[in-house]
C-alpha cells in the first residue's frame, strides 16, 4: 500500500467530527483529526474500554469473513466500512481465497479518500462513496457492478454501522432491497452497539455523538434480530460480539464490556 497522505479536498472539513474519523482513533490509528480525537477522548473517559471494544469488533468482522470464504464466498460488499486499518476484509478474505473481490462502501468522504488512496489500483478491489439507506442506487454503481455479480453469493457486512442509522422506513427498505438483491447462500454480518447492562454511560456516549450532528442509537438483541428477517441466522444467533463463534487467538472481554456489542450472521436460504 502507498504510504504517503493524500491531500484532502475542500469538502472534507477537518473541525467537523465524522464517525469514521473517531473510530480510526479508537483503533489507534492516524488518520483523524484533533476535533476526532477530542470526541474519542471524551468516549472513553465515559467508558473506558471502548478501545477495546473496536478490536474485538474487529475481530469479528475477520471471523465473519472467514465464515463467508468457508462457505465458498468469494465476493464482499463492506458497507460503512470506514478508514482502513490492519487485517482488511480483502486481505482475510484472501488469505483463504486469493480471488476474493471486494467493494467498500462508506458515506463519509474522509474514508472513502483514504481508502481509494491505500488501496490503490488493485483491479479486484473498489472504494464508492455512497448511503446504504439508497440501496438501488448504490448497487447500480459501475464500480460494483464491474467487481460483483449479484446472481451469485455475495457476503455483506454491516459491522459498526447501523446504530448510526436510525430507525426509519427507508432503512426497513433497504434491509429487505439487499436481502432480495443478494442471491441465494448470501451472508448477512451485522455487529451494533447495545447498552448491555450500562445504559447510563452509553446514553451519555450517544448524547456526545448526537452533539456531533451523528446519531448513535444501541439497540437490543430483540431489535437487531429484526434485520435479519428473511435470513437463517447461523448458530449461535444473535449474541454478545465476542461470543460469536471466538477463536483461541480472540482476547475475551469481560462480561460488564463484551456485552455493549451484539453480534450476528444469517444465511439467505435457498
Amino acid at each position: 500500500m502507498v504510504s504517503t497522505t493524500p491531500e484532502l479536498p475542500a469538502s472534507i472539513d477537518p473541525n467537523r467530527p465524522s464517525a469514521a474519523r473517531i473510530y480510526d482513533a479508537f483503533l489507534g490509528g492516524t488518520h483523524n483529526f484533533e476535533t476526532d480525537r477530542a470526541i474519542a477522548a471524551r468516549a472513553v473517559e465515559l467508558v473506558p474500554e471502548i478501545p477495546l471494544i473496536a478490536r474485538a469488533n474487529r475481530a469479528f468482522l475477520h471471523r465473519a469473513v472467514r465464515h463467508a470464504t468457508g462457505l465458498g464466498i468469494r465476493q464482499f460488499l463492506d458497507l460503512g466500512s470506514g478508514i482502513p486499518t490492519e487485517s482488511n476484509v480483502h486481505e482475510v478474505a484472501r488469505s483463504a481465497a486469493p480471488e476474493a473481490r471486494v467493494v467498500y462502501v462508506d458515506i463519509d468522504p474522509t474514508a472513502v479518500l483514504y481508502a481509494r488512496h491505500m488501496l490503490g489500483d488493485d483491479p479486484h478491489t473498489a472504494v464508492v462513496h455512497g448511503d446504504l439507506q439508497q440501496p438501488a442506487l448504490l448497487l447500480d454503481q459501475p464500480e460494483l457492478r464491474d467487481r460483483l455479480d449479484l446472481t451469485r453469493p455475495v457476503a455483506i457486512l454491516m459491522i459498526a454501522v447501523l446504530h448510526f442509522v436510525p430507525d426509519s422506513p427507508a432503512l426497513d427498505s433497504a434491509m429487505r432491497t439487499y436481502r432480495d438483491a443478494a442471491a441465494p447462500g448470501s451472508q448477512l454480518a451485522i455487529s451494533h452497539a447495545s447498552t448491555g447492562g450500562r445504559r447510563a454511560e452509553v446514553d451519555r456516549v450517544a448524547d456526545l455523538y448526537n452533539r456531533t450532528g451523528t446519531p448513535l442509537v444501541p439497540r437490543n438483541a430483540a431489535q437487531l434480530t429484526r434485520f435479519f428477517e428473511g435470513w437463517q441466522l447461523v448458530a449461535p444467533g444473535v449474541v454478545r460480539g465476542g461470543d460469536w463463534r471466538p477463536e483461541p487467538q480472540d482476547h475475551r472481554l469481560p462480561d460488564a464490556v463484551g456485552s455493549l456489542t451484539l453480534a450476528g450472521v444469517g444465511v439467505k436460504p435457498e
